[in-house]
Parts: C-alpha cells; sequence; structure tokens
C-alpha cells in the first residue's frame, strides 16, 4: 500500500519553488548547485507545512520539464532528500514527503509554540496576546454562578444560548444595525463560524474570493475544503482594497463567496473606509456572491482618531436586506484565543440552515463559556478588558516597531491603526529562509507565502504585537541576526545561544 496521503503536481510544485526568491549571494560566496538549490526548496517547502508531510512529489521527470532543468537535477535533488531524511521512496510506489526523526511535523497554519519552547524562542507566529485579567478570572466566576438552571437542562444549544444570543444582537441595534436574536448563531469561535459557512455555500470545486494577503488558518481551511481561492490583490500600504479589481473579480470569476476583513486586516492591519465598503456590498449583490465579513478585530483600535464613534460602519450595515453580507464575530482577538466563542450574524433562514447543519459538526458551543462571554456584556466588564487589551497592544506595536527600526532599518511596513500584526517587507529576503533561519536565532516567525496564494509574498513577513519592552527588543535582534544567516546562505557565524526570557 502507498505510504503516501496526498499529491502534489508538477506545476503546483514548479510555481511553489519559482515563487522563494533566491538568495543573496554574501561577499566570497559560491552559488549553490542547480540540484542543492532544488533540495533545499523543496525541504524548506515541508518545513513551512505549504508541502504537507506524506504527499506525493511528481516524477524526476515531470518535475524536471516543469522547471525547465534536467532529469539528472531531479534525481540528484531527490536524492539529497532521502539522504537528509526528508524524502522517502518505495518503488512502484513513487516518493514522498517525510520528515527526519526528531523533526517536529510542521503546522499547516500558524500553531501556538509549545509550552516547553516558550523559554528560549521568542513566539511571534500566534497574533494572541494573555488574558486581561482580572476580567478573565471575574467572567469565569460570574458564569459558575448563572450555571445551575443550565446544569438541569439537557446543556445542548445548537444555536447558542438564547441569553447570548439576545445580547449579542442588542448589542449590533446599538450600533445602528438592526438584529433579531433569530440572526444570531453562536459557534465555536470564528474559525468555527466560517468553516460552517463555508460548507454550506461552498462545496468542494466552489470559488472563493479572498484578499491578498489574507488570514493564513482561514485559507488553509478553505483548501482543505477544496476550494478554489481567487486572491484579490489589496491596496499599497494601509489603503485597503482595491475597488477596481474587487469589482473586476466579481463580474468575472462569479465567486460563490468573498472573505474580508474590512476591520484592522489581518496580516496587514488595513482599515476599509465606508465608500469601500458599500461599493463592495453593492458589488458582491449584483455578481450573486455572499460576501462574508470578519470583523473579529474591529474593537482593537489603538488610536483615538478611530475609536469606537468614528470607526466606519460594520460591513453589514450596508445590506439592510441581509441578503449579501453574513458577518463573523469572536471574543477570541479582542478578548483572549482561550476564549473560544464566536458568532454568526445573518439573514434568519441562513442561521436556521448553518444550525440544521451542526448536527453533523460540533453540535454546540460550551455553556459555560457562553455564560463567561454573556457575563462580559451584560456588566460592562467587556469594554474594560478590551481597553487594557488596546492598551497593551499599542505598547507592544510601538516597542517593536521602536526596535525593528533600529535593528533593521532596511525593512519596510507601514504602522496600522489597530489589529494586532504588523505586514514587513524584509529588505528583499526571503521571508520563508528567514523564518527557518529564526528558528536557530531563537525568534519564529510566520513567512509571507502563508498569507498568499501559490507561493505569492515571499518577501514579506509578519510580526504580531505579542511581546513588549525588552523581549521585543530582543526579538528584532534575533530577527537581524536570522537576515544576516539568509544573507550569507546560513553559513555565517551563527547566532549566540538564545537566551531565556520570561514574557
Amino acid at each position: 500500500m502507498a505510504q503516501w496521503t496526498s499529491a502534489v503536481g508538477a506545476a503546483q510544485l514548479a510555481r511553489l519553488l519559482n515563487s522563494q526568491q533566491e538568495r543573496p549571494a554574501g561577499p566570497g560566496s559560491r552559488r549553490p548547485p542547480a540540484y542543492r538549490a532544488l533540495a533545499d526548496g523543496i525541504r524548506l517547502l515541508v518545513l513551512e507545512g505549504r508541502v504537507p508531510v506524506a504527499a506525493r512529489l511528481p516524477a524526476e521527470r515531470e518535475l524536471a520539464l516543469s522547471l525547465s532543468v534536467s532529469r539528472t537535477t531531479v534525481a540528484a535533488a531527490y536524492e539529497a532528500l532521502r539522504g537528509e531524511g526528508f524524502l522517502e521512496s518505495r518503488r512502484g510506489a513513487g516518493s514522498w514527503t517525510a520528515v527526519p526523526a526528531g523533526n517536529p511535523v510542521p503546522a499547516r497554519g500558524l500553531e501556538p509554540l509549545p509550552p516547553e519552547s516558550l523559554g528560549s524562542m521568542i513566539d511571534l507566529g500566534c497574533a494572541s496576546l494573555p488574558a486581561p485579567e482580572p476580567w478573565l478570572t471575574r467572567a469565569v466566576q460570574g458564569a459558575l454562578e448563572e450555571l445551575p438552571p443550565y446544569a438541569h437542562t439537557h446543556g445542548d444549544y445548537p444555536a447558542g444560548l438564547p441569553a447570548l444570543r439576545a445580547m449579542i444582537a442588542e448589542r449590533y441595534t446599538a450600533r445602528g444595525i438592526p438584529t433579531m436574536p433569530e440572526q444570531i448563531m453562536v459557534t465555536t469561535g470564528a474559525m468555527g463560524a466560517i468553516d460552517a459557512i463555508c460548507h454550506l455555500f461552498a462545496g468542494r470545486g466552489e470559488r472563493i474570493a479572498v484578499e491578498s494577503p489574507s488570514y493564513a488558518n482561514i485559507l488553509q481551511l478553505m483548501r482543505e475544503a477544496g476550494a478554489r481561492l481567487v486572491p484579490v490583490a489589496m491596496a499599497e500600504g494601509l489603503a485597503g482594497w482595491d475597488m477596481d479589481r474587487w469589482r473586476q473579480v466579481l463580474r468575472e470569476a462569479a465567486p460563490r463567496l468573498a472573505y474580508v476583513v474590512a476591520d484592522f486586516h489581518n496580516p496587514t492591519g488595513a482599515l476599509a473606509d465606508e465608500d469601500q465598503r458599500r461599493r463592495l456590498v453593492d458589488a458582491a449583490r449584483a455578481a450573486g456572491t455572499v460576501l462574508v465579513a470578519d470583523e473579529t478585530m474591529s474593537e482593537l483600535w489603538l488610536e483615538e482618531e478611530v475609536g469606537e464613534s468614528r470607526m466606519p460602519r460594520r460591513v453589514c450595515a450596508f445590506d439592510p436586506a441581509g441578503s449579501t453580507v453574513i458577518t463573523v464575530g469572536s471574543a477570541s482577538k479582542a478578548f483572549w484565543a482561550g476564549m473560544r466563542i464566536g458568532w454568526v450574524r445573518a439573514a434568519p433562514d441562513i442561521v436556521r440552515s448553518l444550525v440544521a447543519a451542526r448536527a453533523y459538526a460540533d453540535l454546540g458551543t460550551p455553556v459555560l463559556e457562553q455564560l463567561a462571554v454573556n457575563w462580559l456584556f451584560s456588566t460592562g466588564g467587556w469594554e474594560q478588558a478590551v481597553a487594557l487589551r488596546r492598551a497593551q497592544a499599542r505598547e507592544n506595536r510601538d516597542a517593536l516597531v521602536t526596535a525593528l527600526r533600529r535593528e533593521l532599518p532596511d525593512w519596510e511596513f507601514a504602522v496600522p491603526q489597530g489589529g494586532l500584526t504588523l505586514w514587513v517587507r524584509a529588505g528583499g529576503l526571503s521571508g520563508s529562509r528567514l523564518a527557518e533561519m529564526g528558528e536557530r536565532t531563537g525568534v519564529r516567525v510566520p513567512s509571507g507565502p502563508r498569507f498568499g496564494v501559490d507561493g505569492a509574498f515571499e518577501g514579506y513577513v509578519r510580526l504580531p504585537f505579542t511581546v513588549g519592552g525588552a523581549v521585543a527588543e530582543e526579538a528584532a535582534v534575533r530577527l537581524a541576526a536570522a537576515a544576516r544567516l539568509v544573507e550569507t546562505g546560513g553559513t555565517g557565524a551563527a547566532a549566540e545561544s538564545p537566551r531565556t526570557f520570561v514574557a
């Protein structure tokens, strides 16, 4: 029986490999042989999770044709990978990717760093902050006080607790968007919400338009669901959406769904203005496309000039009939990633369909966590907790920006007014190789291609505002050390052993 569980076509692998920038040749250094460069490129794709482990690679002749190299070059590269433990082969079954013994299996998304690694590795992979205490403890205590009546029931609420659905609806109504509880479904985080929406609207092979770049975990979720992703390039800097491109894609590709993050976009931090929101909703309606608006970052404004009263209206405010926009919200970004409570706001018939489909998915969301979020909403604790979160993110952002400008002055970025992430052009270096070398210098950073389609954004990295003070300064020092290793092809003097930090 074959040992591989998926396959990568020659054309697809060639696109991924061609997207990788060649690392600059340092003084006196020599360009590696073609087979070595090919082996390094495939190994890097496996380590990043962009080519999965146990994926069957194309035959030597097929890949040679796609890359316009000799079959001998591909054969030598495959042999080098076998010797390093990154490839296994068997006559009649082909060759498939692997990882050497002792190496962790790469994740397909941006998974949190294991707790045992937190002492020596600075984690810039996961855009999440510690809980804003004492509000987490108070919310759980409040939930426990409200729990007894629910403990006498079956505890199964596929649409969510009625009290929390009513509270979320009331919050939308207070923002000038009339909403009934029947328009709300509580989910297990925003990921659970978007997964349910994709399964309802976009079956295998359906087109989904996505911002380019976009949130890596959502892109991977859609790939796993079998969707055909149609990227729409963002405007430069923090300008938000390029509406000419959006209108063209929606008109010509007619995607079933479109996924957007209008509020402090992940990863760029851009904030779409009201005119862009209105025009995008109109274009989606005209194309018959369902627009999924991810507003998980909407309350994380970090400057007073874009405070609550000055933020653009929510995307769903431009769809009064409720026929085009589905809104996804969550407590995980604004409050705490460990609070896995999300929600969908949509037309009642869509909510009913989502709830009906839930019987074959996760059945429902934990009652205790729903009660905790309801306590925060109903007592004013949410506003005070999110204010703490904003202050912490603002302080971290400013510390990271200062450190980057000092240690890596050639790197380019625009400082966003909200959100949790900085989108950085890495001075002409490969983001994939920076991520690889960062593991050696003690800083974990996701490369740009994770946020794109088919290898885009190789020259970028995403840096979240998750560390501040001395840790942010040390993170920039380690990134600079990783950059030097990339510039010398990984053969320069390695950085000192990373110091242990307790963030």
